[in-house]
Order: C-alpha cells, then sequence, then structure tokens
C-alpha cells in the first residue's frame, strides 16, 4: 500500500464508508473524512478506521473561529489522535490549532486557497488583487511561520511551496489530482498523480475517481501506478 494516495470518503454516511473502505481492502491504507459527512457519524468512522482497521486518517475540517475556539475544537479532536487535521490557513488560526493538539501526533495542514476556486471567485470574496498562484505560496509561508505541519494547496503552486525556506520538512498535500483520462468535475486548478508528485507534494487527494467507478480498487491501484516511486518518506 502506497500512503501517498488518500482516499475522499465523499459519501453520507458510515455504513456507505464502510462498505466502500470494504470494497478498497489493501488497495488504500489512508482515507480523508470530511465535513460532508460529519453528521452522518464520520467522527466514529474516522477511530473505527484509525484504532480497529490501522489505516491513516484525514479529518478535513477546515476549521476557522476565534483562536480560543478553534484550540478548543483541535484540542478535543487531537484525541483522537488522528494523523492529519485541516485548518484555514491564516495564522492565528494556525497558532492557536497548533495550541491546541500539544503533545498528540496530529499533523495541523493549514489550507491555503481551494483548488475549486479561481481569481474570478476571490474577487467575489473580495480578496486582494493579484495573481492568485503568488497569494497562495505568500500564504502557505505564513501559515509554515506560525507553526503548521503542512499546507493544502492546489498542485499547481505545488513546486514554488517546496521551494520555500519554511517548507523544509512540511508537509504538502493536494486535493484537485484527476488520474490520466478523468473529469475535472468541481476542481478548477488540477494536475494528474505523476504531475503532483514530481511538483514535491507529499499526498495526494483523489475522491470522485475512485470511489464513483465500478471497481474502486483497480482505481485506486491505477493511480499508484501513475506515481513515480517514493523519494522520501512523509
Amino acid at each position: 500500500m502506497d500512503d501517498r494516495l488518500i482516499v475522499a470518503l465523499d459519501v453520507p454516511n458510515v455504513v456507505q464508508g464502510l462498505e466502500l473502505t470494504r470494497r478498497l481492502g489493501d488497495a488504500v491504507s489512508f482515507y480523508k473524512i470530511g465535513l460532508g459527512m460529519l453528521t452522518g457519524g464520520g467522527l466514529a468512522l474516522a477511530n473505527e478506521l484509525k484504532h480497529e482497521q490501522g489505516k491513516r486518517v484525514f479529518l478535513d475540517m477546515k476549521l476557522f473561529d476565534i483562536g480560543a475556539t478553534v484550540e478548543a475544537a483541535v484540542r478535543g479532536i487531537a484525541e483522537y489522535e488522528l494523523d492529519f487535521l485541516t485548518v484555514q490557513g491564516d495564522p492565528q488560526v494556525v497558532r492557536a490549532a497548533m495550541e491546541g493538539k500539544r503533545g498528540k501526533p496530529t499533523k495541523i495542514l493549514a489550507v491555503t486557497v481551494l483548488t475549486s476556486l479561481d481569481r474570478g471567485d476571490l474577487d467575489q470574496n473580495m480578496i486582494r488583487p493579484g495573481d492568485l498562484s503568488e497569494i497562495t505560496v505568500e500564504r502557505a509561508a505564513r501559515a509554515f511561520e506560525a507553526g503548521a505541519d503542512g499546507i493544502i494547496t492546489s498542485p499547481h503552486e505545488a513546486a514554488a511551496i517546496r521551494a520555500l525556506p519554511q517548507a523544509a520538512g512540511r508537509l504538502i498535500v493536494t486535493p484537485g489530482v484527476r488520474p490520466l483520462g478523468s473529469a475535472a468535475g468541481d476542481q478548477k486548478r488540477i494536475a494528474t498523480p505523476a504531475q503532483a508528485i514530481a511538483a514535491g507534494v507529499d499526498h495526494i487527494v483523489v475522491g470522485r475517481p475512485v470511489w464513483a467507478v465500478a471497481d474502486p480498487a483497480a482505481a485506486a491501484r491505477a493511480i499508484v501506478a501513475e506515481m513515480p516511486p517514493p523519494l522520501r518518506a512523509a
């Protein structure tokens, strides 16, 4: 199993999540559980996958609130000792999250700019003018300076972020990855698995191209086959 591939369990509830993991079997060792499954038992599923099935788990909550609230939320989630947890990449949020997870192995990943957004979306959201890639790299640098264990970014900015001095020893995890021949779906800034890894990404997140096909295990193995051999542990 190659844990550079993280499969997003974008299904409504625990029952469907467990069924999908059963079908994937030994083809996948790392799963992402996001907000979409939170009310469908996502935390319970995360706990079962991690502590009963021996899988790695990425809890994608993208937390954002005042510092005390983020710190408290992360402290509670960190008790599950999951592998990754996301927060928004604002430095004050990252610092609060790092304080909340103190003493626990969970790695805090800071979201830079969502891969579903482009410059037009940033304009509508009143984000300052400028090149989207430059803003993404700057947000990554500030998140690292605030203590983040890693960042979430589009594969398009991964190489520039990996080149940052602050990125040494930190994780880069990217959604927006589509295997060869797959549709872009709701992502706007995408790359293939091989392109993402070549850009310095440690883990890629793939959802629909795995779970929306007849043979998810075969799809997962095909994605792993597209990636070059790992050069370093992450």
